[in-house]
C-alpha cells in the first residue's frame, strides 16, 4: 500500500496530484521505480477539476492508447461512468470517439484505490516549493517541499496542470489559486522563471455548476446513454454503474444580449486576462463577441454524479461576475428557475515553451527534470494522461539509467502530440483532434492494444493482468486473421448475410467480407470457432479488412518518411551558419533542435529547399 513519506530518497518524484500526475506516478512505480506523487491534498488527487467526462474525439484515442500501457484514466473512467456516448457513431471507425460521463466521487476514489495499489509508490502530502538542484543549478536532484524538508531523486517530473503561478478570475475580481478553494504554487514558477526556462501564460475556464433540482427536465431534449456495451478499458469486463441521461437546451438572442451588454465586466475584454484561452473550447462571452451571428449556441447539461444533483452545463464556460451568470443562465430553456451551485471562472497560469522538451519529455537543459499537462501548454485530462505517461516512463529509465523510449507519429496519437508540442510549440492550449494525425486510418481507438502492447511490454510497463490480456488479444486477432485468409464461396457468404451480389466465385473470406453484410455476425456463422469471441475483438479485424488497401499505402508512404527520420541532426548544429536560411527558420530550428532531418520538416514554416541545406550542411560537418 502507498504511505505517506515513509522515505527520503526516491528514483522518481511527481509533483501534482492531477491525470498527468497520477499517470507518470503508476507508471514509473509499474516500471520499478521507487516514486514519490507529491501533492498540496491527498484526498484530490484525481480529482476531475473542469467537466465530468472522460474521451471524445481524437481524445478517446488517447485514453485506449493510455490503457494499452496498463495507465489509470480507462479503468477509473469505466468504474466511474454514468453514461456512454460513441462519438462520430455514423462515421468510419478511424475518426469514432468513444466519452463517458463520469460520477466525479467514483472516479476520484478509483484513481486512488489504483494508486494505493502500487507498492513502489508513496503519496507525500506537502506543498513542493522548489527543485533541488545540484551547485550548477543544471541538473536535478530531488525536490524541495513547504518547511525546507528535501526528497532526494534522481528524477522529477512537474504535472502542476494549472497551479503554476495561478490566478482565478471571478468577474473583475481575482486572487492567487489554481483551483476554487486551493492555492497555487507561486514559489516554484518563481523558480522556474528565474531559471530562464521560456514561459508564458494561457487560460482556461470553467462554467457555473447548477442545481439539477432546480433545472426543469421536462422542458428540455434527453439524451440517452448508448445502447452498446463498449468500455473505456480492455479490462473492465462490463458496465457496472447505473446509467443516467443528459440534455440539451441553447442559448438565445436574450442570452446573448445580457452577455454583449456585460462584456466590459468580464476579465476577458478588460484586459485583466492575458492568457491566450483555448480555441477548441471558447468561453461563451467569447463565442457571443466572435460568432455575433449565430442565434444560439448549443448547451449540454451533465450530470455529475448519481448522489450528487450537481450539474455541469457544457458550452457556458464563463467568468462573468455572479449577477450576470444567473441573469443569462435564467434565459435559457429548461433553466428559468435555476439555481448556481458554485460560480464558473477563469483560471490563469503559467506554462513552458515545449520546444524546450526533447520527445522523452525531459528539458533538454536541465537533465532529470520532465513536464507532463497543462504546464507544456495543453488542456484535457486525456492530454494530460498521455504525457504523464510519457513522463513517468522516461523518468523512471533515467534513473535507472536506461536509454530514453519515443512514440511515434505513426503508431499513436501520444506521438503525434508529443512531436506537434515539442517540434512546433503552442500559442493557445493544445487538444488532440483527429485532424492532427496524418496516419489516423491506421490509429483507431479500437486497435490501441493491438498496435502499442508490443513497446508497452518492451518498456516494462505492464502489469500481469494487462499482460495476459495482450497476448490472449493478440493471439486471437491471428487466429482471426488466417480464418478471413481462408477461401469462402459465395453461398457460404450469402448463407451468412452479406450481400454477394453477381458474383458466384470462391474467394477469401476477407474479401466477402467487405460487403454489404460483412459484420461481426457474419464473421461468426462462417467461422464457428469465433463464437466465443467478443464483439470488439471481431470488430478490430474486420474494420482492418475495410481499411486493408489504405493502411499499405500509408505503410508505403510510412517507409519512405522513415528515410528521413534516420538522417540524425548534430545537437551542436549551428542553424545561423547554414546559408540559405532564414532569420525566422533559425529561430524556430533553435527552439524546437530536431534531432532528425524529418523532425526539422515537421517544423511549421520549414521549407524543403531549407532542408535541402540542413542536409547538405550535416553532410558536410560529417565528412
Amino acid at each position: 500500500m502507498a504511505k505517506s513519506g515513509s522515505s527520503e530518497r526516491y528514483d522518481v518524484i511527481v509533483v501534482g496530484g492531477g491525470h498527468a500526475g497520477c499517470e507518470a506516478a503508476a507508471v514509473a512505480a509499474r516500471t520499478g521505480a521507487r516514486t514519490a506523487l507529491v501533492s498540496m491534498r491527498r484526498d484530490m488527487i484525481g480529482a476531475m477539476s473542469c467537466n465530468p467526462a472522460i474521451g471524445g474525439l481524437g481524445k478517446g484515442h488517447l485514453v485506449r492508447e493510455v490503457d494499452a500501457f496498463d495507465g489509470l484514466i480507462g479503468r477509473a473512467s469505466d468504474a466511474a461512468a454514468i453514461h456512454y456516448r460513441m462519438l462520430n457513431q455514423s462515421k468510419g471507425a478511424a475518426v469514432r470517439g468513444p466519452r463517458i460521463q463520469a460520477d466525479r466521487a467514483l472516479y476520484r476514489a478509483a484513481i486512488q484505490d489504483m494508486l494505493a495499489d502500487e507498492p513502489l509508490l508513496d503519496i507525500v502530502e506537502a506543498e513542493a516549493t522548489a527543485l533541488d538542484l545540484d551547485t550548477d543549478g543544471q541538473r536535478v536532484r530531488g525536490l524541495v517541499v513547504d518547511g525546507g524538508r528535501v526528497l532526494a531523486a534522481s528524477s522529477v517530473v512537474l504535472a502542476t496542470g494549472t497551479f503554476l503561478g495561478a490566478k482565478l478570475h471571478f468577474g473583475l475580481e481575482n486572487h492567487a489559486g489554481g483551483r476554487v478553494g486551493e492555492r497555487a504554487a507561486t514559489a516554484m514558477a518563481e523558480q522556474l522563471r528565474a531559471a530562464d526556462l521560456p514561459m508564458a501564460r494561457l487560460k482556461t475556464g470553467t462554467p457555473p455548476r447548477l442545481d439539477g433540482r432546480t433545472i426543469d427536465w421536462a422542458a428540455l431534449e434527453v439524451q440517452p446513454s448508448d445502447g452498446e456495451r463498449w468500455t473505456m478499458s480492455a479490462r473492465t469486463p462490463g458496465r457496472r454503474n447505473p446509467e443516467v441521461f443528459c440534455a440539451i437546451t441553447r442559448t438565445n438572442a436574450r442570452t446573448h444580449d445580457i452577455i454583449r451588454n456585460s462584456l466590459d465586466r468580464s476579465p476577458l475584454f478588460s484586459g485583466e486576462i492575458q492568457g491566450e484561452g483555448p480555441r477548441y473550447c471558447p468561453s461563451i462571452e467569447d463565442k457571443i463577441h466572435r460568432f455575433g451571428d449565430r442565434d444560439g449556441h448549443q448547451i449540454f447539461l451533465e450530470p455529475e454524479g448519481l448522489d450528487d444533483p450537481t450539474v455541469y452545463p457544457n458550452g457556458i464556460s464563463t467568468s462573468m461576475p455572479a449577477d450576470v451568470q444567473r441573469d443569462f443562465l435564467r434565459t435559457i430553456a429548461g433553466l428559468d428557475k435555476v439555481e448556481i451551485a458554485q460560480l464558473g471562472y477563469a483560471v490563469e497560469y503559467d506554462y513552458v515553451d515545449p520546444r524546450i522538451l526533447g520527445h522523452d519529455l525531459g528539458v533538454r537543459t536541465m537533465p532529470g527534470l520532465y513536464l507532463a499537462g497543462q504546464i507544456n501548454g495543453t488542456t484535457g485530462y486525456e492530454e494530460a494522461a498521455a504525457q504523464g505517461l510519457v513522463a513517468g516512463i522516461n523518468a523512471a529509465r533515467f534513473a535507472m539509467a536506461l536509454e530514453p523510449v519515443k512514440f511515434d507519429r505513426d503508431d499513436s496519437y501520444i506521438g503525434v502530440m508529443i512531436d506537434d508540442l515539442v517540434l512546433q510549440g503552442v500559442t493557445e492550449p493544445y487538444r488532440m483532434l483527429t485532424a492532427r494525425a496524418e496516419y489516423r486510418l491506421r490509429l483507431r481507438a479500437d486497435n490501441a492494444i493491438t498496435r502499442l502492447s508490443g513497446k508497452a511490454e518492451a518498456w516494462n510497463c505492464l502489469g500481469e493482468e494487462q499482460k495476459t490480456l495482450a497476448h490472449r488479444r493478440a493471439a486471437q486477432i491471428a487466429r482471426l486473421r488466417e480464418a478471413a485468409r481462408q477461401p469462402a464461396t459465395a453461398e457460404v457468404a450469402e448463407k451468412a448475410g452479406i450481400a454477394v451480389g453477381q458474383h458466384r466465385e470462391t474467394r477469401a473470406l476477407s474479401e466477402w467480407l467487405k460487403l454489404p453484410g460483412g459484420t461481426s455476425e457474419a464473421f461468426r456463422s462462417v467461422v464457428p470457432d469465433s463464437a466465443d469471441l467478443d464483439d470488439d475483438v471481431i470488430g478490430e479485424v474486420l474494420e482492418d479488412i475495410r481499411y486493408a488497401p489504405y493502411l499499405e499505402r500509408q505503410a508505403a508512404e510510412i517507409a519512405r518518411l522513415n528515410a528521413d527520420e534516420n538522417i540524425r541532426i548534430s545537437a551542436a548544429l549551428r542553424y545561423a551558419d547554414i546559408a540559405g536560411l532564414s532569420k525566422e527558420m533559425v529561430e524556430r530550428l533553435e527552439a524546437a533542435r530536431p534531432g532528425t532531418l524529418g523532425e526539422a520538416g515537421r517544423i511549421r514554416g520549414i521549407t524543403p529547399a531549407a532542408l535541402a541545406a540542413i542536409l547538405v550542411h550535416t553532410r558536410q560537418r560529417a565528412a
